[in-house]
């Protein structure tokens, strides 16, 4: 097997994500026999904060990278598809600039560097659509994302042009499967943000506020070649642990009624490597360990975990197995006495398990977080579905999380406990108990394969030696 650093040893495979995305637009996006294309995409622009000639941090567009691997602002791409030819435009040299940040990139070094057939400067951008149509002719179409043509771009020469959302579906749909390159990015990412969430760990028992372990998390990513997050930390400690997506990240780490640790710490936290995301949720005691209750829920959520990602393979109905991941969870409350007065199909049916865990079981990593290609329902009304991300079988080649949880959140209870149709199957006698264990969720990336998947995370989860690690900064 060829170790991560080796595949990403070589180029990032643009000009296969290229083909890759004509193909699918010669096949979905209404292109006769005999046709031709050319797409045209462009990189996120150089943006200032107000009132400063400071850089605003950058994110390049995902499209453009895509298609490019190039992480170079204010650069474009053009691929034609009939002559197999993938194209980058770079900003050509600015003495003022070079002052202030050295010299650019030339288009000699940029091919060397990117998987691209020819390098050209942003100015010759116009005169370069120009000789495409030309070569296009009639039946040739462009294919551009609208809100991302700059002024003073010509599609003018192209007979046909398609300036809309079909290049942006394209791209979205082809994202979903990865190749090896991406998936090595991905557990790249990974194997960073395991470190990361390993120093947390270690300095669990001696932080007195949640932004030194945010601190802790984003040095080690940095440490290690992860400069970016792949969203922003979820540092949540106490009962904070139950706002799904809390971003506060300045609480102490001691209750100021009691003036002891909070019970638990949730940390949603991944790194960002060369553009691709991890997204990786572990949950721990404060203490070194779990009280009873919080380990009841802690094993509760991991079961659920363990038993979806048995079901993961190619083929696979997401649906299914968000569905039981909440069979589980309603067989784990009912144990706990939580829920009551019902059998598992009674309470699946009458959806009671969203009260405790209300969001999707996962969805598609890769380039973004919450990635392309999921066709998700927003407005399905079925609550047990509305927050699913993914829906459909899993095709192998995709990157999923599998993020189980159980939240006791007192905005999302209360309202079951309100309605006496609901309420009878919650004993909140037993609930009362719970309310200080916050939320737990637990979230690994797997990689879905023919026969089963391969789980890239490797930051630890066994209660065991989770609590082991805490206690070593004792």
């Amino acid at each position: 097997m060829t170790s991560t650093d080796a595949i990403l040893a070589g180029k990032y495979p643009a000009k296969a994500h290229a083909r890759r995305v004509a193909e699918y637009l010669r096949q979905h996006g209404g292109l006769g026999e005999g046709s031709d294309g050319v797409i045209y995409l462009e990189a996120q622009k150089t943006r200032l904060h107000e009132d400063t000639d400071t850089e605003l941090p950058f994110r390049q567009r995902r499209p453009f990278y895509y298609l490019s691997g190039c992480l170079l602002p204010d650069a474009a791409l053009t691929y034609h598809f009939n002559a197999d030819e993938l194209t980058l435009y770079i900003p050509p040299l600015d003495p003022d600039a070079v002052v202030w940040s050295g010299l650019p990139l030339s288009p000699e070094e940029a091919e060397k560097q990117y998987d691209v057939d020819r390098v050209r400067f942003t100015t010759d951008v116009n005169a370069a659509l120009g000789e495409l149509a030309g070569k296009t002719g009639d039946k040739g179409v462009l294919f551009a994302i609208k809100e991302q043509v700059s002024e003073g771009i010509s599609f003018a020469p192209f007979t046909n042009s398609d300036i809309g959302s079909t290049l942006r579906a394209a791209i979205e749909e082809t994202r979903v499967v990865k190749d090896d390159y991406e998936i090595a990015l991905i557990r790249k990412a990974n194997e960073i943000t395991n470190l990361a969430h390993r120093a947390v760990l270690r300095a669990a028992r001696t932080a007195s506020n949640e932004r030194e372990l945010e601190a802790a998390f984003i040095g080690t990513c940095i440490a290690h070649g992860a400069r970016q997050m792949a969203y922003h930390p979820i540092v949540a400690s106490g009962t904070s642990s139950a706002t799904l997506h809390y971003v506060s990240n300045d609480q102490p780490l001691v209750d100021p009624e009691t003036q002891e640790r909070k019970l638990n710490l949730l940390l949603d936290a991944g790194g960002e490597y060369r553009a691709y995301a991890a997204d990786v949720t572990r949950t721990f005691p404060l203490s070194g360990k779990f009280t009873p209750r919080s380990r009841a829920i802690y094993d509760l959520v991991l079961q659920m975990q363990l038993e979806c990602l048995d079901m993961i393979k190619e083929g696979v109905q997401w649906e299914d197995v968000h569905v039981h991941a909440h069979r589980v969870a309603i067989c784990g409350l009912l144990k706990l006495g939580i829920l009551r007065s019902g059998s598992e199909d009674e309470l699946l049916e009458k959806r009671i398990s969203t009260a405790f865990f209300p969001h999707g079981l996962g969805h598609y990593l890769g380039l973004d977080t919450h990635d392309t290609g999921g066709h998700a329902n927003y407005q399905d009304p079925d609550p047990m579905f509305r927050y699913l991300r993914v829906r459909g079988k899993l095709p192998a080649g995709s990157v999923i999380t599998v993020e189980p949880g159980v939240y006791f959140c007192r905005f999302i209870i209360e309202p079951f406990l309100k309605d006496p149709a609901k309420a009878k199957y919650i004993d909140q006698s037993v609930l009362d108990e719970y309310w200080s264990v916050g939320g737990v969720r637990i979230e690994d990336n797997v990689v879905i394969t023919k026969d089963g998947h391969e789980n890239l995370t490797t930051a630890p989860k066994v209660a065991e030696e989770v609590q082991a690690l805490v206690g070593e900064s004792v």
